[in-house]
């Protein structure tokens, strides 16, 4: 079975963020706070099982689209809390619909079959 450290990484640091979005949510307040902490939480295991399993190129790849639309979200919602105005027009719906395209294909990648891992022995 395949890894994919950069994802375990990513999942990680979603996991960590999270925890600090949460704690500055509940002491600073801000109103998109809770819903980016929750979107950061909510897909650190994600990111993290895929980033294990990475099975599949395609699973891999739901997991960067995934990341990148955590990336676009939370980061459009902390921008309006942050700096009172969005990261750019539209980064939260585009970010929202990579999420949707990125479960859609962790769905579709269940029923791709596992890539084989190629030992490199040789013979002489």
């Amino acid at each position: 079975m395949h890894s994919d450290r950069f994802l375990l990484g990513a999942g990680g640091l979603a996991g960590a963020a999270g925890v600090v979005v949460a704690a500055m949510a509940a002491h600073a307040g801000g109103a998109h706070m809770q819903t980016a902490s929750s979107f950061l939480l909510m897909h650190a295991p994600a990111l993290l099982a895929i980033g294990l399993m990475a099975g599949t190129r395609l699973l891999r790849f739901s997991g960067y689209v995934l990341l990148a639309g955590v990336i676009l979200f939370v980061g459009d919602l902390l921008a309006r809390d942050f700096q009172g105005d969005r990261l750019f027009p539209y980064a939260a719906p585009i970010g929202g619909t990579l999420l949707i395209i990125g479960w859609l294909l962790v769905f579709i990648s269940a029923f791709v079959k596992p890539e084989q891992r190629h030992s490199s022995t040789s013979s002489d």
